[in-house]
């Protein structure tokens, strides 16, 4: 692309996140579901290029700071992105929506209608985890503390996939998510089409089980559990994309290590709709080299696309990359060049007849919210290279849904 080109790209994008009218009329959506391994819409092919934006709900607390959540959605309808991955958890804490098992904060609850609510308003669909491998926002290491505080022996926070008082504060949580009346809209979760799809875990790993048996287990048992309560959405567990011992010969492609996850075996749970996976080379192999980082990449997603094809058949979806500015070395050359690759790969699977069905980068993020900022984050009103890389795939993927 010429200087020229790409000046005119940009400014572009920037014309485009001011002038989006901000009064909106909430858009009709149908439920996405699935047909012969692809996403499907009103019965079309549906492809999509997203974001994730984990912080919405917790920001959406203080009603004085929900603007950045309409700001991000704003901005993020202006360029053509279309699905939005969030936290439907905090456990503990602070700003916590479940206080302790089964005691929510309506306050939190209320802030998590309003992200919904304002999805909908702009006509992005919602991607909503029920909960995090991680400390972060509480975790299952809240869970494990909540039922050692109610004197259930346990051994460790892995104990959170088999124990039944664990699994059952799970359940719960997810019942109440599932089921709640939106107070804005009016509507359940589980009637509501702007989410796209549920998540049962963010990354979920495993150190007690690195054959990956624990984990599935738990996967087939949970998935079993909100099929049940809700039919109408996708289901996906919210994967990296490790590989296990299902087919030992695909652990070559694990960057040098196993997380407690199968990829195959997993992604074949009849209840799970879609398989994701993540990247993040620059913190899987640290201290290797641009090049090598590259080459992982593309063999991950080469691997991952065959079995999407072949083995699973189903949709699979780039559910988390981006590259940090906190890493040695790092350029905003370097980062576009990055996602640039993601979404070429996307964008020619699709094109090609694979099951790739979209990308979701992370992380999107408003002005001012520097408290939040992890080196990931991208301000589409600042950061507008990137932006316009992400708005030439919206485009790019909408256009071959249409001629498909």
């Amino acid at each position: 692309m010429s200087c020229l080109s790409r000046l005119s790209c940009i400014l572009g994008i920037f014309i485009l996140l001011q002038v989006v009218c901000e009064a909106r009329v909430p858009r009709a959506m149908s439920f996405v579901a699935t047909s012969n391994n692809q996403f499907v819409l009103n019965g079309a092919p549906f492809l999509f290029n997203g974001f994730n934006s984990y912080w919405m709900m917790n920001v959406a607390v203080d009603p004085s700071e929900r603007h950045k959540v309409s700001e991000v959605f704003r901005d993020a309808s202006a360029i053509g992105l279309t699905v939005c991955r969030t936290w439907a958890f905090s456990d503990g804490g602070d700003k916590a929506l479940q206080i302790s098992p089964g005691v929510y904060d309506e306050r939190v609850f209320q802030a998590l209608d309003f992200v919904v609510s304002e999805a909908r308003q702009y006509g992005i669909r919602l991607v909503l985890s029920f909960v995090n491998n991680y400390n972060d926002f509480g975790g299952k290491a809240q869970y494990v503390q909540w039922a050692k505080n109610a004197g259930v022996p346990i051994n460790s926070d892995d104990d959170f996939y088999a124990n039944d008082v664990l699994k059952k504060y799970y359940k719960d949580h997810v019942q109440k998510v599932v089921t709640r009346l939106n107070t804005v809209t009016g509507m359940a979760y589980k009637d509501d089409s702007t989410i796209m799809a549920w998540e049962l875990m963010n990354e979920p790993r495993c150190q007690k089980d690195y054959s990956g048996k624990t984990v599935n287990d738990w996967a087939q048992e949970m998935a079993t559990f909100v099929k049940s309560i809700d039919n109408q959405h996708l289901l996906e567990i919210g994967m990296e994309g490790f590989y296990g011992d299902s087919m030992p010969d695909k652990k070559q492609f694990n960057p040098g290590y196993q997380v407690g996850t199968d990829f195959i075996s997993s992604n074949q749970i009849k209840e799970i709709d879609f398989a994701t996976i993540h990247a993040y080379p620059d913190l899987w192999l640290p201290g290797q080299g641009e090049d090598s980082q590259l080459a992982f990449v593309q063999r991950w997603i080469s691997s991952h696309w065959t079995d999407a094809q072949t083995t699973i058949r189903k949709p699979i979806v780039f559910a988390e990359f981006g590259k940090s500015k906190k890493d040695p070395g790092y350029s905003l050359s370097a980062r576009d060049s990055y996602i640039n690759n993601i979404y070429s790969n996307i964008y020619n699977d699709a094109r090609n007849g694979g099951t790739f069905a979209g990308g979701m980068v992370w992380q999107i993020m408003a002005q001012g919210m520097e408290s939040y900022y992890d080196g990931y984050e991208i301000v589409l009103s600042q950061d507008l290279s990137t932006a316009g890389l992400i708005s030439a795939q919206s485009q790019k993927m909408t256009a071959l849904a249409r001629s498909l």
